[in-house]
Protein backbone atom coordinates (compact mmCIF):
# COMPACT_ATOMS: atom_id res chain seq x y z
CA UNK A 1 0.00 0.00 0.00
CA UNK A 2 1.25 3.49 -0.90
CA UNK A 3 0.63 6.11 1.78
CA UNK A 4 1.06 9.87 1.49
CA UNK A 5 1.78 11.54 4.84
CA UNK A 6 1.42 15.26 5.56
CA UNK A 7 0.65 17.60 8.45
CA UNK A 8 0.32 21.25 9.43
CA UNK A 9 3.01 21.42 12.14
CA UNK A 10 5.84 21.25 9.60
CA UNK A 11 8.09 18.52 8.23
CA UNK A 12 10.36 18.78 11.31
CA UNK A 13 7.58 18.06 13.84
CA UNK A 14 8.00 14.97 16.05
CA UNK A 15 4.41 13.92 15.35
CA UNK A 16 4.97 13.41 11.64
CA UNK A 17 8.21 11.50 12.27
CA UNK A 18 6.39 9.10 14.60
CA UNK A 19 3.54 8.73 12.10
CA UNK A 20 5.81 7.99 9.14
CA UNK A 21 7.78 5.43 11.15
CA UNK A 22 4.60 3.61 12.25
CA UNK A 23 3.05 3.59 8.78
CA UNK A 24 6.18 2.15 7.17
CA UNK A 25 5.19 -1.10 8.87
CA UNK A 26 2.10 -1.12 6.63
CA UNK A 27 3.24 0.26 3.28
CA UNK A 28 5.43 2.54 1.20
CA UNK A 29 5.40 6.02 2.79
CA UNK A 30 6.06 9.38 1.13
CA UNK A 31 6.12 12.47 3.34
CA UNK A 32 5.24 15.88 1.88
CA UNK A 33 4.70 18.57 4.53
CA UNK A 34 4.93 22.34 4.98
CA UNK A 35 8.38 23.88 5.52
CA UNK A 36 7.10 25.63 8.67
CA UNK A 37 4.24 25.45 11.13
CA UNK A 38 0.99 26.21 9.28
CA UNK A 39 -1.47 25.42 12.06
CA UNK A 40 -4.85 27.04 11.44
CA UNK A 41 -4.27 27.33 7.68
CA UNK A 42 -7.52 25.48 6.96
CA UNK A 43 -8.08 24.56 3.30
CA UNK A 44 -6.16 27.46 1.75
CA UNK A 45 -4.32 27.03 -1.55
CA UNK A 46 -1.41 29.22 -2.62
CA UNK A 47 -2.37 30.84 -5.95
CA UNK A 48 -0.31 34.06 -6.00
CA UNK A 49 3.16 32.50 -6.35
CA UNK A 50 4.83 29.25 -7.39
CA UNK A 51 5.58 26.52 -4.90
CA UNK A 52 8.95 24.87 -4.34
CA UNK A 53 9.50 21.26 -3.35
CA UNK A 54 12.67 20.30 -1.50
CA UNK A 55 13.95 17.19 0.25
CA UNK A 56 15.31 17.18 3.79
CA UNK A 57 18.17 15.05 5.05
CA UNK A 58 15.73 12.56 6.57
CA UNK A 59 14.05 11.96 3.20
CA UNK A 60 10.93 14.02 3.93
CA UNK A 61 9.82 16.46 1.24
CA UNK A 62 8.78 19.97 2.26
CA UNK A 63 6.86 22.71 0.45
CA UNK A 64 6.80 26.48 1.01
CA UNK A 65 3.02 26.42 1.23
CA UNK A 66 0.01 25.17 3.15
CA UNK A 67 -0.99 21.63 4.11
CA UNK A 68 -3.52 21.67 1.26
CA UNK A 69 -0.75 22.75 -1.14
CA UNK A 70 1.37 19.80 -0.03
CA UNK A 71 -1.24 17.15 -0.71
CA UNK A 72 -2.45 18.80 -3.91
CA UNK A 73 1.10 19.09 -5.25
CA UNK A 74 1.94 15.50 -4.34
CA UNK A 75 -1.19 13.88 -5.76
CA UNK A 76 -1.55 15.98 -8.93
CA UNK A 77 2.07 16.53 -9.90
CA UNK A 78 4.85 15.03 -7.84
CA UNK A 79 3.91 11.37 -7.49
CA UNK A 80 3.79 9.07 -10.51
CA UNK A 81 0.91 7.20 -8.90
CA UNK A 82 -2.19 8.00 -6.87
CA UNK A 83 -1.65 7.02 -3.23
CA UNK A 84 -3.92 4.43 -1.69
CA UNK A 85 -4.33 6.57 1.43
CA UNK A 86 -3.52 10.03 2.77
CA UNK A 87 -2.75 10.28 6.49
CA UNK A 88 -2.26 13.70 8.09
CA UNK A 89 -0.67 14.24 11.50
CA UNK A 90 0.07 13.42 14.16
CA UNK A 91 -1.11 16.89 15.15
CA UNK A 92 0.11 18.40 18.41
CA UNK A 93 -3.26 19.22 19.97
CA UNK A 94 -6.91 18.34 19.55
CA UNK A 95 -8.95 18.83 16.40
CA UNK A 96 -12.46 18.32 17.72
CA UNK A 97 -15.75 20.10 17.18
CA UNK A 98 -15.36 23.50 15.50
CA UNK A 99 -11.56 23.00 15.36
CA UNK A 100 -12.04 21.06 12.14
CA UNK A 101 -13.03 24.25 10.28
CA UNK A 102 -9.64 25.87 10.97
CA UNK A 103 -7.38 22.85 11.18
CA UNK A 104 -4.58 22.46 8.66
CA UNK A 105 -4.26 18.83 9.74
CA UNK A 106 -7.85 18.12 8.75
CA UNK A 107 -7.40 20.25 5.61
CA UNK A 108 -4.54 18.08 4.35
CA UNK A 109 -6.72 14.98 4.73
CA UNK A 110 -9.66 16.81 3.16
CA UNK A 111 -7.62 17.60 0.06
CA UNK A 112 -6.79 13.93 -0.32
CA UNK A 113 -10.47 13.09 0.02
CA UNK A 114 -11.44 15.70 -2.59
CA UNK A 115 -8.90 14.14 -4.95
CA UNK A 116 -10.53 10.74 -4.53
CA UNK A 117 -8.17 9.22 -1.95
CA UNK A 118 -9.34 7.73 1.38
CA UNK A 119 -7.92 10.08 4.02
CA UNK A 120 -7.39 10.22 7.78
CA UNK A 121 -6.49 13.16 10.02
CA UNK A 122 -4.89 12.12 13.32
CA UNK A 123 -4.49 14.41 16.35
CA UNK A 124 -3.09 13.88 19.85
CA UNK A 125 -5.28 15.59 22.43
CA UNK A 126 -2.54 17.23 24.49
CA UNK A 127 -1.18 20.73 25.02
CA UNK A 128 2.24 19.48 26.07
CA UNK A 129 2.71 16.36 24.01
CA UNK A 130 6.06 14.59 24.20
CA UNK A 131 5.14 11.05 23.12
CA UNK A 132 3.29 10.57 19.83
CA UNK A 133 3.77 6.81 19.65
CA UNK A 134 0.27 5.83 20.79
CA UNK A 135 -1.44 8.11 18.27
CA UNK A 136 0.91 6.90 15.53
CA UNK A 137 0.08 3.31 16.42
CA UNK A 138 -3.65 4.09 16.22
CA UNK A 139 -3.04 5.45 12.72
CA UNK A 140 -1.15 2.30 11.82
CA UNK A 141 -4.01 0.16 13.11
CA UNK A 142 -6.48 2.04 10.91
CA UNK A 143 -4.21 1.74 7.88
CA UNK A 144 -3.89 -2.00 8.47
CA UNK A 145 -7.66 -2.29 8.75
CA UNK A 146 -8.04 -0.40 5.48
CA UNK A 147 -5.52 -2.71 3.83
CA UNK A 148 -7.51 -5.77 4.94
CA UNK A 149 -10.92 -4.27 4.21
CA UNK A 150 -10.81 -1.20 1.92
CA UNK A 151 -13.71 1.24 1.86
CA UNK A 152 -15.82 0.96 -1.31
CA UNK A 153 -15.58 4.75 -1.80
CA UNK A 154 -13.31 7.54 -0.53
CA UNK A 155 -13.76 8.32 3.15
CA UNK A 156 -12.58 11.20 5.36
CA UNK A 157 -11.99 10.33 9.01
CA UNK A 158 -11.10 12.74 11.80
CA UNK A 159 -9.30 10.85 14.57
CA UNK A 160 -8.50 12.25 18.02
CA UNK A 161 -6.40 10.20 20.43
CA UNK A 162 -6.24 10.76 24.21
CA UNK A 163 -2.78 11.50 25.58
CA UNK A 164 -2.09 8.18 27.24
CA UNK A 165 -0.15 5.00 26.57
CA UNK A 166 -1.50 2.79 23.79
CA UNK A 167 -2.35 -0.04 26.18
CA UNK A 168 -4.27 2.42 28.38
CA UNK A 169 -6.64 3.47 25.59
CA UNK A 170 -10.13 2.12 26.28
CA UNK A 171 -10.96 1.43 22.65
CA UNK A 172 -12.50 3.33 19.76
CA UNK A 173 -15.80 5.13 19.36
CA UNK A 174 -17.45 6.42 16.21
CA UNK A 175 -18.55 9.93 17.07
CA UNK A 176 -20.07 13.15 15.80
CA UNK A 177 -18.41 16.53 16.10
CA UNK A 178 -19.16 18.38 19.31
CA UNK A 179 -19.28 22.16 19.52
CA UNK A 180 -17.18 24.72 21.34
CA UNK A 181 -18.22 27.88 23.13
CA UNK A 182 -17.37 31.21 21.56
CA UNK A 183 -13.60 31.77 21.37
CA UNK A 184 -11.79 33.83 23.97
CA UNK A 185 -11.27 37.52 23.07
CA UNK A 186 -8.16 38.59 21.19
CA UNK A 187 -5.21 39.59 23.35
CA UNK A 188 -3.93 43.11 22.84
CA UNK A 189 -0.27 43.96 23.35
CA UNK A 190 2.21 46.66 22.39
CA UNK A 191 5.43 46.19 20.44
CA UNK A 192 8.73 47.83 21.47
CA UNK A 193 7.97 50.44 18.78
CA UNK A 194 4.68 51.33 20.41
CA UNK A 195 2.49 49.59 17.84
CA UNK A 196 -0.68 47.88 19.02
CA UNK A 197 -0.90 44.24 17.94
CA UNK A 198 -3.38 41.46 18.62
CA UNK A 199 -3.03 37.74 19.28
CA UNK A 200 -5.96 35.50 18.45
CA UNK A 201 -7.38 34.17 21.70
CA UNK A 202 -7.71 30.57 22.77
CA UNK A 203 -10.54 28.38 21.54
CA UNK A 204 -13.54 28.23 23.82
CA UNK A 205 -14.40 25.28 25.98
CA UNK A 206 -16.76 22.53 24.91
CA UNK A 207 -20.41 23.61 24.69
CA UNK A 208 -21.72 20.35 23.24
CA UNK A 209 -19.70 17.53 24.77
CA UNK A 210 -22.45 15.04 25.44
CA UNK A 211 -22.42 11.33 24.83
CA UNK A 212 -21.76 10.54 21.21
CA UNK A 213 -19.47 13.52 20.62
CA UNK A 214 -15.73 13.51 20.00
CA UNK A 215 -15.19 15.53 23.20
CA UNK A 216 -17.02 12.95 25.30
CA UNK A 217 -15.22 9.95 23.80
CA UNK A 218 -11.75 11.42 24.36
CA UNK A 219 -12.61 12.52 27.91
CA UNK A 220 -13.60 8.92 28.64
CA UNK A 221 -10.28 7.62 27.31
CA UNK A 222 -11.50 6.40 23.91
CA UNK A 223 -10.12 7.17 20.47
CA UNK A 224 -12.68 9.32 18.66
CA UNK A 225 -13.28 8.56 14.97
CA UNK A 226 -15.60 10.99 13.19
CA UNK A 227 -16.55 10.52 9.50
CA UNK A 228 -16.62 13.95 7.83
CA UNK A 229 -18.33 15.22 4.69
CA UNK A 230 -17.67 18.26 2.52
CA UNK A 231 -21.17 19.23 1.37
CA UNK A 232 -21.88 22.47 3.26
CA UNK A 233 -25.43 22.79 1.97
CA UNK A 234 -27.87 23.52 4.81
CA UNK A 235 -30.67 21.43 3.37
CA UNK A 236 -32.97 22.25 6.26
CA UNK A 237 -33.00 25.92 5.24
CA UNK A 238 -33.54 25.55 1.48
CA UNK A 239 -37.30 25.92 1.69
CA UNK A 240 -37.03 28.72 4.27
CA UNK A 241 -34.66 30.77 2.12
CA UNK A 242 -36.73 30.08 -1.00
CA UNK A 243 -39.80 31.42 0.76
CA UNK A 244 -37.80 34.42 2.05
CA UNK A 245 -36.81 35.50 -1.47
CA UNK A 246 -40.26 34.75 -2.83
CA UNK A 247 -39.74 31.55 -4.78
Amino acid sequence: MRILVSNDDGYFAPGIAALAEALREVGDVTVVAPERDRSGASNSLTLDRPLSLRRAANGFYFVNGTPTDCVHLAVTGMLDHQPDMVVSGVNHGANMGDDTIYSGTVAAATEGYLLGVPSIAVSLVSKAATDFSAAARVARDLAERFLRNPFPQPVLLNVNVPDRAYDDLRGQRITRLGKRHKAEPVIRSTTPRGETVYWVGAAGGAADAGEGTDFHAVAEGYVSITPLQIDLTHTGQISTVAEWIGQ
